[in-house]
């Protein structure tokens, strides 16, 4: 009787370790999504997409993690402010606005909250001194890329653009936000669009593009001046 129950006690430990290993292993592996040197598959080739869309890699998009994906990847985590060990982890898949299945599980809700966040952060790293209006308004500047065809198709994507926006290329984009850029964030997701359509803001103090210039202008709002 009591070799039964020894016997009994190993199963249930050993079908019980297994359990837990697979939890931890196998589950954990399939939930965060990350594609490395030697990855393969569709992440992996629209990863490959963006950064060639972007100006970062330069070879094909055949869906195949290799030295030329590693150093593009690393090159968008140096330049966007992102933990540069050439790994397409959660965090920098965000920024270059891809989701994957495991990570939309949760719902719209959670893509809203970092739709949200990112907005704020650039407001605040963009526009903190101008007024609630050019708040809502460099939001919107944001939003209207996301809607046009000539640029990524997510907030992350536009924000994190090679040479988009000041913010993150001097690292103002890390900054916390504050409740003022936070409402404006949320007024711009709400749909107040206060440059009427507009894809591009400068200042025209300090504006040394010449290309700016010629773009159509929609509105000027503090500083800023909003174009097409």
């Amino acid at each position: 009787m009591k070799k039964n129950r020894r016997k009994a006690f190993i199963m249930i430990t050993l079908i019980f370790t297994i359990f837990i290993s697979y939890n931890v292993f196998f589950r954990n592996s399939e939930t965060e999504a990350l594609s490395k040197y030697g990855s393969r598959g569709e992440e992996v080739r629209q990863i490959q997409t963006k950064l060639k869309r972007w100006g970062y890699y330069k070879g094909n998009v055949d869906g195949i993690f290799g030295s030329q994906t590693q150093a593009a990847v690393r090159y968008f985590q140096s330049k966007n402010g992102l933990a540069v060990d050439g790994i397409a982890g959660k965090n920098t898949l965000a920024a270059m606005g891809i989701y994957t299945s495991s990570g939309s599980s949760s719902s719209g809700g959670s893509s809203y909250s970092n739709d949200l966040n990112l907005l704020a952060r650039v407001v605040y790293g963009e526009a903190r001194g101008e007024s609630y209006t050019g708040q809502v308004a460099v939001a919107a500047v944001v939003l209207n890329r996301v809607r046009s065809s000539s640029f990524p198709n997510s907030v992350s994507g536009v924000v994190y653009q090679s040479g988009a926006f000041d913010a993150v290329r001097d690292g103002q984009i890390n900054l916390t936000p504050n409740s003022t850029a936070k409402k404006a964030a949320q007024d711009a997701l709400n749909g107040w669009d206060p440059t009427y359509g507009a894809i591009y803001y400068f200042n025209p103090s300090t504006a040394t593009n010449k290309w700016i210039w010629s773009r159509p202008m929609t509105v000027t709002i503090g500083k800023h001046r909003f174009c097409k």
